[in-house]
């Protein structure tokens, strides 16, 4: 069944999600790991007139650079990176993960001064992508690291990626269209409306989002794809969630995080493992500790917890926060180097209201 899996998930990236076009120059970073999609997407780049560009990564670099680079090369932006992002029509991301602990004994002061040496980079990303100046598309290949991670065999993840991916339907493209009809519906009704309470098992939270954007995530940004997210006012989150996913952010898991929101700050956090490393994620930036992002998750093909945010964080029946930088097509405005997005479950009677009616009640929708 799977002998078509990189060829055809390169088709529907390079057809639907991204839509290369002649001219086209196409940046990808990938890790050596990737090498089957990575030459199925080459081809295909090709094929449609584009002029893909790889950026190689070998297993174990990033470990060695953490546990050696001084201070100086933390903070060392290489020029040649303004050049590129600055130049792309298409920045292609792929996830092939060799070690999903490579960066576990990594000082998390060490990764969050990295993080801000790239500040200026993720400024003209997201200055790019918010005016529609880029495309950005980030997917993954399934490796035994992270069918480890998920706690399943390498075959079944491999099963699971390409369901989830919907590559399994008789025409994925044709799958996909129609879920982006679905959600653009909910999007369409949510606009206008400026309020959202949300209450459930380990949360209770409002925040207020008008004059933002409802955004339907459908395949186009990430593969698999399923969520709708808005930016909430910045200064508007109040509440209390105690998550009930665990969170892989830089390499670090962290689970049991529990976060306290006052006009729009948190005021407490704390986490049951990894403590250390939130905690210095939220000094990072004065950004860092506002909501950047709140979305519902909407992939009914992915039911469990992998480890792995791509796939999480689209758990039908769940939700998720971003900490730090808003997204701009959302009309957030908060700004970060971090972005981190921890999910929590609604499927035990969690309930989202928008202005005073019910919109969604454990995983179904209410309204649309």
């Amino acid at each position: 069944m799977l002998d078509d899996f990189a060829p055809k998930m390169a088709a529907v990236i390079t057809g639907y999600s991204v839509g290369i076009k002649e001219g086209d120059y196409v940046y990808i970073t990938a890790p050596t790991t990737a090498a089957p999609l990575l030459e199925a997407l080459y081809e295909a780049i090709l094929q449609r007139g584009g002029h893909p560009q790889l950026r190689l990564s070998l297993p174990g670099l990033q470990e060695l650079f953490f546990r050696h680079a001084s201070d100086a090369q933390l903070a060392f932006l290489p020029p040649t990176e303004e050049a590129w992002i600055n130049a792309v029509d298409v920045y292609m991301v792929i996830e092939a993960i060799d070690n999903t602990k490579a960066l576990a004994g990594t000082d998390p002061a060490k990764l969050a001064k990295s993080q801000q040496a790239i500040s200026s980079v993720a400024d003209t990303f997201y200055r790019r992508l918010g005016a529609g100046e880029m495309r950005y598309h980030l997917t993954l290949w399934p490796t035994a690291a992270s069918a480890q991670q998920a706690e399943m065999g390498l075959h079944a993840y491999r099963e699971f990626v390409y369901k989830a991916c919907a590559l399994d339907q008789p025409d994925p493209v044709a799958y996909w269209t129609a879920f982006r009809e679905r959600q653009e519906r909910l999007a369409a009704w949510l606009d206008g409306k400026t309020h959202a309470e949300v209450r459930g098992p380990g949360i209770d939270l409002s925040f207020d989002f008008g004059g933002r954007r409802w955004v339907s995530c459908h395949g186009t940004l990430n593969f698999p794809d399923g969520e709708i997210f808005t930016g909430p006012v910045e200064d508007s989150v109040n509440g209390r969630v105690a998550f009930s996913y665990p969170s892989l952010y830089m390499g670090k898991e962290v689970s049991g995080v529990t976060l306290t929101f006052k006009d729009g700050l948190v005021v407490e956090a704390s986490a049951e493992k990894g403590e250390d490393h939130l905690l210095a994620q939220l000094e990072v930036d004065a950004g860092a500790r506002r909501l950047g992002e709140f979305a519902i998750g909407t992939n009914m093909g992915i039911q469990q917890y992998t480890g792995n945010t791509l796939f999480d964080e689209k758990i039908g029946g769940t939700i998720h926060m971003a900490l730090g930088r808003s997204i701009p097509e959302s009309g957030g405005v908060n700004e970060s180097t971090v972005h981190w997005d921890i999910v929590h479950g609604m499927q035990d009677g969690g309930e989202i209201w928008i202005d005073g009616e019910l919109f969604y009640r454990a995983g179904q929708f209410m309204v649309g």
